[in-house]
């Protein structure tokens, strides 16, 4: 088959009726072509009717969004604007019943979105973190008249971030955040960092110590109250634009506390965002790594002496990559898919219910985590000193990796799931963070 300057016609080379010793010569295209998609944009459940729907919505925002990722990251403009876009298209309400407001997507077409924003900006798809985790709690709320309330919330377009964590100083097991009664009604004091998405949000979820009630409560309260104080002081080298800063509460009203069941699978949700978010980190790192490859012209004399994108080493390494980053994807969405059929599951106890989520994701973390900052390094051998440039900002992708990979802490995981392999231990609920005595 002859080819000039028009792109092939796939179908017509994938057809019976096409000499299959035929062969494609791509040096006599003009320019080099861009990747084709072959397969389905994620790993998982196979493409259908209901996802395309979903992607079709939030894919052009998801493009406009990553023209100016790296430029954000590179100046830290918190993108305000940007969790707008894709507020007024109800992001937040994806798990919300269509009939109520929402969009009525499975967790698993959750998490196939978010591996594609991340891909665009990882400082958004993390930014929903709490988000997503929420609207899982409240589609499990007994009181009727608490889920009716939250889920008109969410479908309207609202915001839940987070407030767990204090930056130091509370023993563990202990907060220093707490709630005291004015009037009849519960009042919020305390100081919380790493509160992610809070900055962006309308309500934030609080951990704190109750005066009648061991153990920690969940408060939600409005962020627009003048008691409250949200600081962009999180000084991380990477993930700086999620809003996992200071925020400090004065005298601030309780809206509602949340159940909190004993096994609740809140956390395996926190971290499969966190993988979701490496997986999307990893594809830009490929995508920039294809485009800078097909588009370089520059090599050295210790090369073979052709073109770059025709060096066998070089291809060997973007192979290698795009190998890794398919591995990534699919460990993440195999998860994502056990800890669905899980909350799907009549048949599992709380205790159960909460192990097979827990053992999921931390599986997932103990794979994904090196092989995402893997990439993320890799990206620079075919590229030389050039692409270390600030201007390029592609170390961004390994600096957002790394952070990430230092949460929850990932070191953890792999020992949970031996205990549990070994010796029967399940994974125990993260529900705490704290000062430990030195011993004496």
């Amino acid at each position: 088959m002859s080819v000039g300057a028009a792109e092939p016609d796939f179908n017509e080379l994938s057809s019976p009726e096409h000499n299959p010793g035929s062969v494609v010569d791509l040096d006599q295209h003009e320019a080099p072509n861009p990747a084709r998609q072959l397969l389905k944009a994620t790993p998982g459940p196979g493409s259908d009717a209901q996802y395309e729907q979903l992607a079709s919505i939030f894919r052009p925002l998801f493009a406009q969004i990553a023209e100016g990722a790296a430029t954000r990251d590179r100046e830290r403009i918190l993108p305000f604007e940007q969790v707008g876009v894709l507020n007024r298209e109800r992001f937040g309400a994806l798990r919300i019943p269509v009939e109520s407001g929402g969009h009525g997507a499975r967790l698993s077409d959750v998490f196939r979105l978010l591996i594609e924003l991340a891909e665009a900006d990882s400082h958004l798809a993390q930014l929903w973190r709490a988000q997503f985790a929420f609207v899982e709690n409240v589609l499990k709320f007994e009181d009727e008249a608490l889920r009716s309330k939250w889920i008109e919330r969410l479908a309207a377009g609202h915001i839940v971030g987070n407030a767990y964590t204090e930056r130091g100083g509370n023993r563990l097991g202990t907060l220093n955040t707490t709630v005291h009664k004015r009037d009849e009604r519960w009042l919020v004091t305390g100081e919380k960092f790493y509160c992610t998405g809070t900055i962006f949000a309308d309500w934030t979820t609080v951990a704190v110590s109750h005066p009648e009630i061991p153990g920690r409560r969940i408060a939600v309260v409005s962020t627009q109250h003048s008691g409250v104080r949200i600081l962009d002081d999180w000084d991380g080298f990477g993930q700086q634009l999620t809003g996992t800063g200071t925020t400090e509460f004065t005298d601030v009203p309780v809206d509602c506390f949340i159940p909190q069941p004993d096994n609740d699978p809140e956390s395996a949700i926190f971290q499969l965002v966190l993988l979701a978010v490496q997986a999307g980190i990893a594809r830009a790192a490929l995508n920039d790594l294809r485009r800078s490859v097909q588009q370089r012209t520059r090599t050295f004399s210790t090369g073979t002496g052709v073109p770059v994108r025709h060096e066998p080493q070089v291809l060997q390494v973007v192979g290698e990559v795009s190998a890794q980053v398919f591995a990534i994807e699919s460990v993440v969405m195999g998860s994502v898919l056990e800890v669905e059929a899980a909350l799907a599951e009549p048949h599992l106890s709380q205790a159960e219910r909460f192990a097979v989520c827990e053992l999921a994701a931390n599986r997932a973390h103990s794979i994904v985590q090196p092989l995402a900052i893997g990439v993320t390094s890799k990206l620079f051998d075919p590229l030389g000193a050039s692409a270390t440039r600030a201007s390029c900002n592609m170390d961004r992708h390994w600096r957002n990796a790394r952070t990430i990979a230092t949460h929850n802490p990932a070191i953890y995981k792999s020992r949970i799931v031996g205990d549990y392999e070994i010796n029967a231990i399940p994974p125990a609920r993260l529900n705490s963070i704290g000062e430990v005595p030195a011993h004496t």
